[in-house]
């Protein structure tokens, strides 16, 4: 069973297949009745770019849901958090070990996540490929 995460969105745009969807990403406390006198609760409007392979009709302007898995998520939070924070731990280890000094193994350590995070910049059009929502209508 593959378990999907879903998000209601607004047609900004069509391309082809693709289609760009602007979706209101809320804190989880955004539903909250207080939420206007705390600062704590935010909403945040975002552009994704959707793959329509179920050849969905719709329009500019129109309401659809867009679906990931959340394998997907899953995969995205190894990249971007999990392994960054182990190459991060493992530099600063060596680092450590050979130098004896703390201040450099840190700033080294720290310096080592600059080429990671480039190369995943770098590789972004192949990762657009393995991170694809699709679209589905609402009726």
């Amino acid at each position: 069973m593959v378990n999907n995460i879903k998000h209601l969105g607004i047609v900004e745009s069509i391309n082809g297949s693709y289609v760009k969807v602007r979706i209101s990403q809320s804190s989880a406390c955004s539903s909250c009745s207080v939420k206007g006198h705390c600062s704590v609760s935010e909403t945040k409007e975002k552009l994704i770019d959707v793959f329509n392979k179920n050849e969905v009709t719709c329009q500019v302007g129109e309401r659809v849901m867009i679906v990931g898995t959340t394998s997907m998520g899953m995969k995205a939070v190894f990249w971007a958090f999990v392994l960054p924070f182990l190459w991060l731990m493992t530099v600063l280890v060596l680092i450590l070990h050979f130098t004896g000094n703390e201040p450099v193994a840190a700033l080294a350590s720290l310096g080592s996540l600059i080429p990671y995070y480039l190369v995943i910049y770098l590789c972004r059009h192949k990762l657009t490929r393995t991170f694809t929502f699709t679209l589905e209508s609402i009726v």
